[in-house]
């Protein structure tokens, strides 16, 4: 049987108007995440996190000493500390742990590596607050689903320890697009597309290549990463950056879970609190990074 609620997301996003410039664009973005509220229980505060703005969420019951950095989706061009909110909140609930969101800088305003260097400069922040990188988990989605494996390469070419873990969902980490589902799964997407992925990554990449590896990390050396955890839909053109993903990642003997949910779109776990999936997923994934988190 049809997913209902998946059905009625898909029309729901019918109903966004094609053709926005690029600032109204990024307003309707934070407009969906303004939809899904925080709960009473959730504290927030503004911060800076290593020269970029940052929030902390943090509900009664977590665990100080923790932490998630989360790095948002929105193809390195949109998406915002308001966007993706609720969502990193909610992650972070179910870890135990705070959640320390970074507003990296987009593109076209601030192209690669401007993402990179914000999200590793949020890690050094980190440390330098006295958490431990074994305390420490790295997460985002789309965009930022690829921004994280980038920043796990950073951290170590930087020559600073990996932290405990990082999840990757519908990661986007192949800026050329190439993978077999951008076809075949074109026609399920009502999300992601490849002419578009192709338009932002030219702007995000502004002459650099779509290999290098901080920008496409499938192209990346993963020796001695971080464990990942990877949750992709059915459903996404991103399928096989997924696939292909934990394909490399376990080549180089870094522990991977790959999970493929079935008729889900991209990032079901934005819509969690219209979506049972959604809160499943991020259940099991809260579950996945406090086991690992000391």
């Amino acid at each position: 049987m049809a997913n209902a609620e998946i059905a009625a997301l898909r029309a729901a996003m019918g109903q966004i108007p094609p053709g926005l410039e690029l600032p109204q664009l990024r307003a309707a973005y934070d407009g969906i995440g303004a939809q899904f509220p925080l709960p009473a229980d959730v504290e927030r505060t503004a911060t800076e996190a290593g020269g970029a703005p940052g929030e902390w969420t943090a509900t009664p019951e977590a665990d100080t000493s923790k932490a998630i950095l989360y790095l948002h989706g929105g193809g390195y061009v949109i998406g915002s500390l308001a966007s993706h909110r609720h969502l990193a909140a909610e992650l972070g609930r179910l870890s135990g742990a705070r959640t320390l969101a970074v507003d990296y800088r987009l593109a076209p305003e601030a192209p690669f590596p401007g993402a990179v260097d914000d999200a590793l400069a949020a890690y050094r922040h980190l440390l330098s607050l006295g958490l431990a990188p074994s305390s420490i988990a790295i997460a985002g989605d789309s965009a930022g689903g690829g921004l994280t494996v980038a920043t796990l390469m950073a951290i170590r070419d930087a020559g600073l320890a990996q932290p405990a873990c990082g999840f990757c969902i519908s990661p986007w980490v192949d800026l050329e697009a190439v993978g077999a589902s951008m076809t075949t799964k074109s026609a399920e997407d009502p999300m992601v597309q490849k002419e578009a992925l192709l338009a932002w990554a030219d702007v995000y990449l502004a002459g650099a290549s779509a290999k290098t590896p901080l920008a496409s990390p499938l192209h990346g050396d993963f020796k001695g990463l971080a464990p990942l955890l990877i949750q992709v839909g059915s459903a996404e053109t991103l399928l096989d950056d997924a696939v292909r993903l934990a394909a490399v990642a376990g080549a180089a003997e870094v522990p991977v879970q790959l999970e493929i949910w079935p008729e889900m779109i991209h990032v079901w776990h934005f819509f969690f609190p219209a979506l049972a999936e959604g809160r499943t997923a991020l259940a099991g994934a809260g579950s996945y990074i406090a086991s690992r988190l000391r």
